[in-house]
């Protein structure tokens, strides 16, 4: 964080004062997403279009600290991790509501576009090119000690040209040095790595400890859907899914994939965590075979060369710079422009929301 700004407190973390949204310039549009915890609206924030996660406080005193404590894990993560695969962090508040802004992806979600076009399926390029993203994000949270533990195509947003997947939703990430006091709130079962819920190990009352090779696993079934369109563990439901996966180590079939892609699937769904990949070696792999499957690209003219025989060029970024660029909202949506036109006030839509 930049020296000499202020911090604002908020819950388990100190928060830059570049991060604190404005409640008065903060509008909320139409309800575009839902989980367990959260409503996440389309909205606008100082002329730029945002989505808008509203985190439900809950009733019980026990379950409001439980959330306000998540709100802070999740906000704290997002403030210090940037990658042109994340979904670009904006800023957050606690008052009058708990609220993280994001930037606005339109291409909606892997799942839902995936279900668009079946019973198609992406082409392979495409397919590996999507899983690409997903894993350079997965390397640059892992690299930051984060673990994301709920990585589903629900939490995959595609760019509006359907060009590039970003992940989202940090909702459920820890700190790998949090994993001892995991409890029963993680992702989605069929996504699941069995040791997050399997007891088949553990002696009676001994805490759960896994490390971030769960979301090795979770990648290598998002891969597989994202290559034949199905859903994984299909027939089954998600309870059946994760009994198969825990206690009969059931997977689904890598039979009809080319084998250097079943190598990558199946390495990473191993039953012992030590045994898979992590995202570093998972990228090289994936590259590997895109080589194998596209033409490489044409080699730089001699002559963009010429200014320096010596010339050191600086280290590639990992997007940050892309990432932090400010969005170009000269051409706005219909919606956008009505939202503008409203009155100003502090979250107008939300006695309609509720």
């Amino acid at each position: 964080m930049g020296s000499g700004n202020e911090v604002h407190s908020v819950g388990e973390f100190n928060l830059d004062t570049k991060w604190l949204i404005d409640p008065k310039q903060l509008f909320v549009g139409p309800k575009i997403g839902e989980g367990a915890h959260a409503k996440v609206y389309e909205g606008k924030y100082k002329n730029q279009n945002v989505a808008v996660k509203v985190i439900n406080k809950g009733e019980t005193p026990e379950e409001i600290s439980r959330r306000e404590a998540r709100f802070g894990r999740e906000v704290a993560m997002l403030s210090r991790v940037q990658h042109k695969n994340l979904v670009k962090f904006i800023g957050a508040c606690k008052e009058p509501v708990m609220v993280i802004v994001t930037e606005l992806l339109s291409g909606g979600t892997l799942r839902k576009y995936l279900l668009n076009i079946r019973p198609k399926c992406l082409d392979m390029c495409v397919a590996v090119g999507f899983a690409l993203d997903i894993a350079r994000a997965m390397e640059c949270l892992h690299s930051h000690g984060i673990i994301h533990r709920d990585l589903k195509p629900d939490n995959l947003i595609l760019t509006a040209d359907h060009r590039t997947v970003k992940l989202a939703d940090f909702g459920l990430a820890r700190e790998e040095s949090l994993t001892e006091m995991m409890t029963a709130e993680t992702g989605t079962y069929r996504w699941m790595a069995p040791e997050l819920y399997s007891t088949v190990t553990l002696r009676q009352g001994e805490k759960k400890h896994y490390n971030h090779k769960v979301d090795a696993y979770s990648f290598a079934i998002v891969l597989w859907e994202l290559i034949h369109n199905k859903l994984p563990f299909e027939g089954m439901s998600n309870l059946q899914a994760a009994y198969a996966a825990a206690f009969k180590n059931t997977r689904p079939s890598a039979e009809d994939l080319p084998q250097d892609l079943a190598l990558i699937v199946t390495s990473c769904w191993k039953e012992d965590p030590n045994d898979r990949p992590n995202f570093t070696e998972i990228i090289q792999m994936l590259l590997r075979y895109l080589s194998t499957i596209s033409p490489p690209l044409p080699p730089a003219p001699l002559q963009r060369m010429t200014s320096s025989e010596n010339a050191v060029l600086p280290p590639e970024s990992p997007g940050t710079s892309a990432l932090m660029a400010r969005r170009d909202d000269s051409i706005e949506t219909p919606k956008a422009a009505n939202m503008e036109e409203r009155p100003k006030g502090i979250f107008f839509c939300f006695n309609q929301c509720y």
